[in-house]
């Protein structure tokens, strides 16, 4: 048999990164944080891990155990997961935090206060309540931004606080629930504060002036 040409060496090799840039493409990272034993730890997971198996996400994903003030200055371009607890961790965790793709997963049966977390750029919320309503995980689009604002940078304020086009406000006590899903926007909202003086977030939110604004209520 004839030994392959060097157009058939140089077709194998073609087919073979395209194949590896497929598989690094399915594998794509995704964030996961949760508190356990008083303690935050941050994941790092090529695959989904069932809600609240905190073994599992041990042992299947890249942990490492994180203080408070690392995770205040944090912003998430990429999926990112949280199993909570409770409304004070949670609020730690992403109050005034940029995330376009959020999962959050209640790991208590716990009741929840009516508590709102405001958070920046959301574009696709999943919520899961398997601990406290065993049910099908819920799954919201928000808004989709396309190009031009995922091209926008977000300026750094103080605390670390970011400014976006998209605010969501999530409304806490959708997890006590069992109805559906649901949210409503207000567009063009140039003074956020002004328009909604009942939501004692927005008197700190760190806004631009000359900047028009979609708030979302999430409930």
């Amino acid at each position: 048999m004839a030994p392959p040409s060097g157009h058939s060496f140089f077709l194998i090799g073609a087919l073979g990164v395209f194949a590896l840039n497929c598989f690094t493409r399915a594998q794509r990272n995704g964030t996961l944080i949760f508190t356990k034993e008083n303690t935050i730890r941050k994941c790092s997971c090529s695959a989904d891990i069932r809600d609240c198996d905190y073994s599992l996400a041990n042992l299947m994903c890249s942990c490492k155990t994180v203080l408070p003030l690392a995770i205040e200055q944090m912003s998430y371009s990429d999926r990112l997961t949280i199993w909570f607890t409770d409304t004070s961790a949670l609020g730690l965790l992403l109050n005034f935090t940029l995330v376009r793709d959020l999962k959050l997963s209640l790991c208590s049966t716990n009741t929840l206060p009516t508590e709102y977390l405001a958070i920046c750029g959301l574009k696709r919320l999943r919520v899961s309540t398997e601990a406290k309503h065993p049910s099908p995980e819920q799954s919201l689009l928000i808004h989709d931004g396309g190009e031009s604002e995922s091209r926008e940078k977000p300026i750094l304020l103080q605390r670390g606080w970011q400014t976006c086009m998209y605010i969501s406000f999530l409304d806490m006590a959708l997890f006590n629930r069992e109805s559906a899903l649901k949210s409503y926007s207000v567009a063009n909202s140039a003074s956020v504060a002004s328009n909604f003086p009942y939501f004692s977030h927005l008197k700190t939110f760190p806004v631009l002036n000359n900047k028009s604004f979609v708030v979302t209520f999430i409930y």
